[in-house]
């Protein structure tokens, strides 16, 4: 059980994006923290930081909003990272979506912590490639404030290597 991780469900990146169940607002926040790579102990820590309900994580898993289980059990890796992928995407254009979010995700998650949150959130509102490229340099900018101008332009040139764009939108 030690390797268990919260993930999303597809009701809750739903939730996400629409709001429907008007959630308080620190519950919100740390469904939107879910992330698959965070930690339980984690997201305790996230919870009393942001004075949500103690036993937030069980009510967001009993709305099946998010759900426990093991990373090598997900979809593949990234498997939380497909909001909205819709049916009949091309494999090559989800894959590319995974891996755009993914390092967003990550770089956001190791380098920003809470005051990332706003930019996580931009992340999970994107649906296409192209939104999610258009943002990358928002994600170099902050790296950059938070941390140094070389971790920024550095973590940009490695992200666009990675994805074989080399120029992605600036």
């Amino acid at each position: 059980m030690a390797d268990m991780q919260y993930f999303k469900t597809d009701a809750g990146r739903q939730e996400i994006e629409q709001r429907s169940r008007k959630l308080p607002a620190s519950v919100r926040s740390i469904l939107l923290m879910v992330d698959g790579q965070r930690s339980a102990s984690d997201l305790a820590t996230l919870i009393e930081s942001l004075r949500a309900p103690a036993d937030t994580l069980q009510q967001l898993q009993e709305q099946g909003l998010i759900e426990l289980r093991s990373p090598a059990g997900a979809a593949g890796v990234g498997a939380e990272a497909a909001p909205v992928q819709a049916a009949g995407v091309p494999a090559a254009a989800a894959d590319r979506y995974t891996a755009l979010y993914n390092l967003a995700s990550e770089a956001i998650r190791a380098h920003l912590g809470l005051k990332g949150y706003f930019l996580q959130l931009k992340v999970e509102r994107c649906s296409t490639v192209e939104e999610l490229e258009a943002l990358l340099p928002d994600v170099a900018e902050a790296l950059a404030k938070a941390k140094s101008d070389a971790l920024g332009r550095r973590w940009l040139a490695d992200a666009r290597a990675a994805l074989g764009t080399g120029t992605a939108p600036a």
